[in-house]
């Protein structure tokens, strides 16, 4: 199963649309996730209408239209894997114990807020993901987003994408 996340999107305030190499991995992909702050929802209805299966939750940019159509944690079983999403947690500083004690029944945390890319194990085994921002790079040297692939109930090939600038 494979699966594609993205946060941060901010449109069109950031960028005017989604960069097109990530629009052409919807297709390719059994699961979009997005980890908040879209800010319109014309995005939201772009990835629900082209997406097979898609997991999104709200940031703390988005206002009632995407308050009232999304939650602010979601969580799915995947293949066996237990995957759950939220827009912040917190610090980077003692990141990987708080989650591990709020999210103790799963094995992976999708999150976003500071477009800056994580990939870290807490000592519980909760792998944290946050695909940094395809289209606001703010401090980053580029705007990112992930792949992964879900095999034998755990979570394979996780993949860093970095995105041209824009034109």
């Amino acid at each position: 199963m494979r699966l594609l996340l993205m946060s941060d999107t901010h449109l069109p305030k950031r960028a005017k649309e989604l960069p097109e190499p990530l629009l052409a991995e919807l297709p390719r992909a059994d699961v979009v996730i997005h980890a908040g702050d879209w800010v319109d929802t014309a995005t939201l209805d772009l990835l629900e209408s082209r997406s097979r299966r898609f997991i999104g939750v709200y940031g703390n940019n988005d206002g009632p239209a995407l308050r009232a159509r999304l939650p602010e944690i979601a969580r799915a079983e995947l293949d066996g894997l237990r995957l759950g999403v939220v827009h912040e947690t917190g610090a980077a500083q003692g990141r990987e114990r708080r989650c591990a004690e709020r999210f103790p029944d799963l094995d992976v945390l999708v999150f976003g807020h500071s477009h800056i890319p994580w990939d870290t194990t807490a000592a519980t085994g909760l792998r944290l993901l946050n695909p940094g921002s395809p289209t606001d790079r703010r401090r980053q040297p580029h705007c990112t987003y992930m792949t992964a692939t879900v095999k034998d109930g755990g979570l394979d090939e996780v993949s860093l994408h970095r995105l041209p600038p824009r034109g």
